[in-house]
């Protein structure tokens, strides 16, 4: 089967138990799901005050920027996601190979540069954990969503690496046959190929050929 990019032609119907199965896909919601947890884990638990204190802090060592980093890049993890989710449904659909190149290689920008994001912030978020001091927190209150958050940075480190890992094994597919050129677009969208308005078509009839001379270069066969 002809493919480009890990795509055959544009224009096949959509089947989503094949769609879901693909790595990339599963890799996708997976991240997807960790970056819920550690927005959700921040969010709710992530700030805590002392028995004679009214105002809250963060839990990571009372530093606002851990948890502001925590919550802000799994917020933009969470759509970053949801975007090439659905990239990836409307990718079979995009004719042009260039088109699809460009995705491709977005995706492993992308993916690489969230993979090394959650690679800073687990190291971030562990650094500041150690040194939390017990004082602030002596209910020890939010200890399982701050371990929660940490663990899950540092699982998205890998799942964010291998969605980087796939979308550079289909960049290295690229167009496996010869008619997905580079300046490929599928017929049914190429305005070139549709006929100007106003234009008839002329009907093939006997008297075409009986009037052709065989200038063109085509000789007749005597049998």
């Amino acid at each position: 089967m002809e493919q480009a990019y890990g795509a055959g032609k544009a224009g096949g119907a959509f089947d989503p138990i094949t769609f879901f199965r693909q790595p990339q896909i599963i890799l996708r919601i997976v991240s997807w799901i960790f970056s819920i947890v550690i927005f959700g884990c921040i969010a709710n638990e992530g700030y805590v005050n002392r028995p004679d204190e009214v105002e809250e802090h963060c839990i990571f060592n009372r530093n606002q920027n851990a948890c502001n980093y925590a919550v802000g890049m799994g917020s933009l993890a969470f759509l970053c996601c949801a975007a090439f989710m659905a990239l990836d449904v409307y990718f079979p659909q995009i004719s042009s190979v260039k088109d699809r190149k460009k995705a491709v290689l977005a995706d492993i920008g992308v993916s690489a540069f969230w993979s090394f994001v959650w690679f800073v912030g687990f190291c971030f978020l562990a650094n500041q954990w150690q040194v939390a001091k017990p004082q602030d927190n002596p209910l020890k209150e939010g200890g399982d969503a701050a371990r929660a958050a940490i663990t899950f940075a540092f699982f998205s480190i890998f799942t964010w690496a291998g969605q980087a890992f796939f979308a550079f094994q289909r960049y290295k597919l690229g167009a496996s046959s010869s008619l997905f050129s580079q300046d490929y677009t599928d017929p049914s969208q190429d305005p070139a190929g549709v006929p100007a308005a106003g234009t008839e078509y002329t009907e093939y009839n006997a008297d075409m050929e009986a009037n052709y001379d065989g200038s063109g270069g085509y000789q007749n066969q005597d049998y």
